[in-house]
């Protein structure tokens, strides 16, 4: 695997790099975007469910280094992305208590990779993000995860609905991190194969999603400040999660 995002642009290079099977994790279009080879390009991009943003032509410019980008700019992911269904089959065959991490649209790319390196610190087997409005595996992603990207699996889905319903076809509970619950994290029994969801920087976890989850749990917030960084109480979570593991000899995640 590459270390390193690469950045192309211009429509035609574009469309020739999705074609040639490359996996690109982000394509960033400019508004109002006309003409054939464009509508090629769009039909490619619903054909392969790529994230897509719209964004300002400054934005391209910059990411092109003021190239002649034709308002496409796309990025190809440094890593591959795994089956879902596939990992879930392999971890609960392993002699683990499965852990998976499910991101619902975390934005940022350094809370992204922080995240990162602090499930692969604590055994998790999997992380699940949405391919659309989730922050990009790029290269500020990798530097902050410090290459704990090229070591734990990372799986994309439509929607992290479609992540839900099948870890709990696999008896696989879910626990969504939320202020909206008067249940603490450290009143969840998180010795059993467990799934942790963690919301977007600023609406926390989608309430449709809130609806669907086995537990709600929240950490106990004993200051002024309303709310922890996303990526600090990820770690409270997960930390919460070994250290229950651990007292009772359960086998943390461990990668096979």
């Amino acid at each position: 695997m590459e270390n390193k995002t690469t950045t192309i642009f211009g429509i035609r290079a574009i469309i020739e790099a999705i074609e040639s099977g490359s996996t690109m994790s982000k394509i960033y279009l400019q508004k109002a975007l006309r003409g054939e080879l464009y509508y090629e390009l769009n039909k490619l991009i619903k054909e392969k469910s790529i994230a897509t943003s719209v964004v300002p032509v400054e934005k391209l410019n910059r990411l092109s280094k003021n190239g002649n980008h034709q308002g496409a700019v796309a990025q190809i992911s440094p890593i591959e992305f795994y089956d879902l269904e596939t990992l879930i089959n392999e971890t609960l065959e392993s002699n683990t208590t499965p852990l998976f991490l499910l991101l619902d649209q975390l934005s940022d790319v350094r809370n992204f990779g922080a995240i990162i390196r602090t499930a692969e610190c604590t055994g998790v087997n999997g992380i699940i993000i949405q391919k659309d409005g989730s922050a990009p595996v790029n290269a500020e992603t990798i530097k902050t995860s410090a290459g704990a990207a090229f070591k734990i699996p990372i799986c994309k889905v439509d929607h992290i609905k479609d992540a839900l319903f099948i870890l709990q076809a696999s008896d696989i509970k879910t626990v969504a991190a939320t202020e909206k619950t008067d249940t603490s994290i450290y009143d969840v029994d998180l010795n059993q194969p467990i799934a942790i969801i963690m919301g977007s920087e600023h609406r926390g976890v989608n309430p449709s999603i809130l609806k669907m989850v086995d537990y709600k749990a929240k950490l106990p917030l004993l200051g002024e400040i309303a709310s922890l960084n996303v990526s600090v109480a990820c770690g409270a979570f997960l930390y919460e999660t070994v250290r229950q593991r651990m007292a009772v000899g359960s086998r943390v995640g461990s990668r096979q």
